[in-house]
Parts: structure tokens; sequence; C-alpha cells
């Protein structure tokens, strides 16, 4: 380049500039070929199968993982081994996504013929609808830019960004078309913190003989020794039906036994903290716990529709999960 040379804050400032400008002008490049792509790959029975040479192939490996993760059975097929050996990969359920900018890569455009016998549905992604590539799609997605981000306009940078954001753009388009929900998420998410957050009420609350509950004609000795066996802290106070009356707290009972011991054969009923805070066992754990920052409590108790206790979630449970 010509000139004084440039700060590395100056340079990276023009690299993110051009990129951002290439992803804003996918927008105006959009047109009934999204439409038409989102409109093949909802309904397929088999997996989406992405392609892709040098940089272009490291996109398409990412877009393979963001299909599958979202609702989308997807694999990578490394061009180049297609042709020798791996084409056993593409079934005739399967549709084919081939990314290229120039549209003229010889490992693709070979794969093309033999994606065309096999008839599945081809969508390439280029930057010139003209080449090749974009010629012999069923499908063409445009990713044309002005300038690559590279001093040499020679790596590709703006190009791959530009195919990258355009690949997350079609998986939520098909994440919305297929109505894949939190639930669905939380199913093939089930570790990390993402997919801790989605862990539901009922996976987590202590229930059956785990759950600390005593009738409300109980007394407070029994409430204690329910407590201390259960060894949450608190007690549901239920009646003879199972419904939630109240609960009592570790905190409940110290004050109550300042007041003497004659107080331990009550009924636990009499002294129960009433209405506690419930939630519904199909709630997020991340629900669960805004309940008890909300409210600055320790444990919240599960129950249907009717009343009936289920379960209680206690603070620490949600601490395993390393929510906060």
């Amino acid at each position: 380049m010509s000139g004084e040379p440039r700060s590395p804050r100056d340079v990276a400032r023009w690299v993110l500039e051009i990129e951002a400008a290439a992803i804003s002008g996918l927008v105006g490049q959009l047109d009934e070929g999204f439409d038409r792509a989102v409109e093949v790959l909802k309904p397929i029975r088999g997996r989406v199968v992405t392609t892709g040479m040098g940089k272009s192939g490291i996109i398409m490996k990412k877009l393979a993982a963001t299909l599958s993760s979202t609702g989308t059975p997807s694999l990578f097929l490394h061009p180049a081994e297609a042709i020798h050996g791996d084409l056993g990969m593409i079934t005739e359920d399967d549709a084919v996504i081939a990314a290229s900018f120039s549209g003229t890569t010889q490992e693709l455009l070979r794969l093309v013929e033999i994606v065309k016998r096999l008839a599945v549905p081809l969508i390439a992604i280029t930057g010139d609808a003209g080449s090749a590539l974009a010629r012999h799609a069923d499908i063409h997605l445009r990713t044309e830019i002005d300038h690559e981000a590279c001093p040499l306009n020679l790596a590709p940078t703006a190009s791959t960004t530009a195919t990258l954001a355009l690949g997350d753009a079609l998986a939520m388009a098909l994440l919305e078309a297929r109505g894949f929900t939190p639930e669905d998420f939380a199913q093939l998410h089930p570790g990390g913190r993402l997919g801790k957050r989605l862990r539901r009420v009922h996976e987590l609350m202590h229930a059956g003989d785990s759950l600390p509950r005593v009738i409300a004609g109980a007394t407070l000795r029994e409430a204690i020794y329910e407590m201390s066996k259960k060894g949450l802290g608190i007690t549901a106070v239920v009646d003879e039906g199972g419904r939630l009356l109240g609960c009592i707290s570790d905190g409940d009972l110290r004050r109550l036994l300042e007041k003497g011991d004659a107080l331990l054969d009550h009924p636990a009923g009499d002294y129960a903290t009433p209405s506690p805070q419930i939630i519904d066992r199909d709630e997020l754990a991340s629900a669960a716990l805004k309940r008890m920052e909300d409210h600055r409590i320790t444990s919240i108790f599960v129950c249907d529709s009717a009343g009936v206790l289920e379960g209680v979630v206690h603070i620490h449970d949600l601490w395993r999960l390393e929510l906060f």
C-alpha cells in the first residue's frame, strides 16, 4: 500500500468497516431465491450437505454445525474427498449447499455434475451470479462485495464474512419456518450454559420421598424432624388433599423457639407462612432463579393447576447448574 504506514488500530478499523459494509450489502441482494431456498430445505427428509474448498469450506463447516444445532440435520462434505469415495454421504433425500466466492472452484464444479445426476436440490452461494456454479445451481444466493478486507484485496476476508452471515440468516429463517422451540433447543444442547438454562423445573425439583412436607395438623416438633430429615431448611405445609397451604423455614422456627419450646406441640398449620411462592413444573430453571432473586428466597414450591404440591426447588439446585 502507498502512503504513510497505518497503526494496527487504524488497520483494524478499516477491516471492520469493510466487513460490516459487506454484511450490510447482503440486505439489498436478498431476493426470491432466498425464499425458495427455505422452501426447498424445510421439508428435506434427509440432511443438508454443505460443501466448499479452502476458506469457504471452513465457513460451510460452521453452517453445517449451525443448521444441525437448530433443527436441520446437516453435515459437511469436502468436495475433493467427495469425488474420491465420499459421494455415498449424499442420498436422494438430501439437499446440497455449495459455496465459492468466485463460483469457479474446479472441485465444486466436478461435484455439481454428480449432484445433478443424483437429482438432489443444489443451492449455490457465490459472489458472481454469472459464474458456472451459480448458473448450474437450482437456486443462487448472492454474496457480492466491493472489496476484500485485505490491503492486497486478495485474502478471503469480507467475502467469507458475508458467506458466514448469509449462512446464519438461512439457518435462522429455517429455524422459524420449522417452528423450532426452546424445548427443541434444550434437547439438542443438554450440556453447556445454554442447555443448563433451558432445563425445566420438574427436572430439578425434589419430589416424592425427598420432598419436605407435613400436614397442617402435624406438630411443630414433627415439622422440625421433617426439615432435618430432608435437609432443605424448609418444609411445606399441606392439607389432607396435598394442597399447599404454606411453609415453615429455619428462620421461622428460630423466631418461634425464641418464645420457648412450649410451641413444639402446637399444630404446624397455625404458624406456617401462607401463600409461599410457587412455580409451574414446566417453567425454565432460569425462571425459577429469577423468581427467587426477586423475592429474596432460597426455595420455591412446585404445584399443579389445582394447587397440589408436586415438588420444591432449592437455590442450591440452581447453583449446581452454574446459572449465576
